[in-house]
C-alpha cells in the first residue's frame, strides 16, 4: 500500500470519508453485528462527514465484543463475509482478561501489511535491512504482519522464535541483523544477559530498535536506558492491536511522539467519564475506527488508551497526521489512586528509569479506596549492587514528583520475573 499524499487536514479528512463510506457499504451489506447498530442509529454509506459519523454512530467497548464472541462462538458475529473468505486468525494477548478471537481476510491483512510498511518507512527501514524479530511467534497480530511487511518490503526476515535469550543475542549478532523489533522491556533483558554471557553489545550492527506493547518506547527514561545499553541504536515507539491493527508510527523527527496512520483510520481523543470529545491539547480516551479491515472492522471502539493529543496542525515532521505527545501515556483501567494521587504506570517508570541503577522493579498496589497504598520491589542493576542509598534516592525521587512516601524495598538479583512479551509489573492485592 503506498501512503497516499496527506498534504492537508482537508485531504486527510476527504480521504477518510471515501474509505469510511465504502466499509459502511459493505458492512450495511452483510456484518450482522454492526448492521442493526447502525441502522439504529441512522448511519450509512450516505453520510456526509466524518463529523457526522462520529455524532451519530455508537461507541464499540471490549465488553460488547466478549459477549459477542460468547453468544455466536467461536469467532462472534462481526464478520463481513461468508466464513469460507477468512484465511488468518488472530487472539489478543488476554492482558485484561479473557482473550479475543480474530478473523481476518487476505485484502484486510494486505491493508495491515501496508500499515506496517508505514510504521518500517517512518523508521527509515529499507529493502538493505536485517530485521530481527526477538519474540516467540503465537497468535498475536503483531508479530505476523510485521514480519511478513518487512518481507515484503524485501528486508532479511530473521525470526527469534523458540530461542533462549542468550541463543536469540547470538543469531543477531552472527547475522548482521541492523534492525530489531521487540517490546521495551525484552530490549533491557536482552542487554542484561548479553552482560551476563559477556557479550559486547558494540559489535552489534543493529542501529534500529522498534519497539511496541508497552508505554516506554516514549518514556524518554526507558528510552535513553535502551539506547545506552545498545550502543549505536535509535529506539522508535510503534502501537497497535490485534483487534484494530498497526495504527501508529514514530515520528522520525520528535521524540516521543506517535503519528496516527491517519488514512488507514478516524481517530478521536474523548473524556472516558461523559464520551465528549477533548479539543486538542487535553488528555483523554483514544477512539479510533479502521477503514480498510473491511471483514473484520471496529467502529469508534473504545481502545481504553490515554493518550495527549497535540495542538499543532503539522508537526515538526512535516506531517499534518494525529500526534500523540508522549505516545500512549496510560489505560483507563490502569490509573490508580494512592492516598488521593492519581498515579499511572508510565510516570512510575520514568522516575525509575530515570536515575539508574535498576535492572528491574514491580510495583505492589494494597487496600481499597482510600486505604489504597503502593510499595516498589526493586532489583539492582550489577554495577549497583552494592550502592545502599538506591532505595532511599528512589523514595525521595517519588516524593518529590508525586507528593507520596513509597517504599523502596531491595530485593537480590534474580528475584523478580522477567517478560518476552508485556512486562506485568503492577502487583494487586487486598
Amino acid at each position: 500500500m503506498t501512503a497516499p499524499d496527506l498534504s492537508s487536514r482537508e485531504e486527510i479528512g476527504a480521504i477518510q470519508l471515501s474509505r469510511l463510506q465504502a466499509l459502511l457499504a459493505a458492512v450495511a451489506a452483510g456484518n450482522a453485528f454492526y448492521s442493526a447498530r447502525l441502522r439504529a442509529s441512522g448511519v450509512d454509506s450516505d453520510i456526509s462527514s466524518i463529523e457526522e459519523f462520529t455524532r451519530r454512530a455508537p461507541f464499540t467497548t471490549r465488553q460488547e465484543l466478549m459477549e459477542d464472541q460468547l453468544a455466536h462462538p467461536p469467532f462472534g458475529s462481526n464478520l463481513t463475509f461468508p466464513l469460507s473468505h477468512y484465511s488468518r486468525f488472530s487472539q489478543t494477548s488476554a492482558s485484561t482478561g479473557k482473550p479475543l478471537r480474530w478473523l481476518d481476510t487476505p485484502e484486510s491483512w494486505d491493508w495491515m501489511l501496508g500499515n506496517w510498511t508505514r510504521v518500517f518507512q517512518a523508521a527509515g527501514v529499507g529493502p538493505e535491512d536485517r530485521v530481527f524479530f526477538a519474540f516467540s511467534f503465537g497468535p498475536f497480530l503483531g508479530f505476523w504482519t510485521a514480519f511478513e511487511a518487512a518481507a515484503r518490503m524485501g528486508c532479511l526476515c530473521l525470526p527469534g522464535g523458540g530461542m533462549r535469550t542468550a541463543t536469540r543475542l547470538g543469531l543477531l549478532l552472527d547475522a548482521g541483523a541492523t534492525v530489531m523489533c521487540s517490546t521495551p522491556t525484552y530490549a533491557i533483558h536482552m542487554a542484561e544477559v548479553a552482560a551476563q554471557e559477556g557479550i559486547d553489545l558494540r559489535t552489534s550492527r543493529i542501529r534500529t530498535i522498534i519497539v511496541a506493547g508497552e508505554p516506554g518506547g516514549s518514556i524518554p527514561a526507558t528510552r535513553r536506558q535502551i539506547e545506552t545499553l545498545w550502543p549505536g541504536a535509535r529506539v522508535v515507539d510503534h502501537h497497535g492491536m490485534t483487534e484494530m491493527g498497526p495504527v501508529t508510527y514514530g515520528c522520525p523527527v520528535v521524540s516521543g511522539v506517535l503519528h496516527v496512520i491517519e488514512s488507514s483510520y478516524v481517530a478521536e481523543v474523548i473524556d472516558p467519564e461523559t464520551g465528549r470529545a477533548f479539543s486538542p491539547g487535553n488528555t483523554g480516551e483514544l477512539i479510533l475506527t479502521n477503514l480498510g479491515r473491511t471483514g473484520s472492522p471496529l467502529l469508534r471502539y473504545r481502545t481504553s488508551d490515554v493518550v495527549r493529543p497535540s495542538p499543532s496542525g503539522r508537526c515538526a515532521c512535516g506531517s499534518f497526521e494525529l500526534a500523540l505527545e508522549g505516545g500512549i501515556l496510560s489505560r483507563t483501567d490502569d490509573m490508580v489512586v494512592v492516598r488521593g494521587v492519581n498515579v499511572f504506570p508510565g510516570a512510575i517508570e520514568e522516575i525509575i528509569r530515570s536515575g539508574g541503577g535498576v535492572a528491574e522493579y514491580r510495583v505492589r498496589i494494597s487496600g481499597e479506596h482510600a486505604l489504597v497504598e503502593m510499595s516498589i520491589d526493586v532489583e539492582p542493576a550489577p554495577e549497583s549492587h552494592r550502592d545502599n542509598g538506591l532505595a532511599h534516592r528512589l523514595q525521595v525521587a517519588m516524593h518529590r514528583a508525586l507528593s507520596l512516601r513509597v517504599p523502596v524495598v531491595i530485593v537480590p538479583p534474580g528475584t523478580l520475573p522477567r517478560f518476552e512479551m508485556k512486562a506485568k509489573r503492577w502487583i494487586r492485592t487486598l
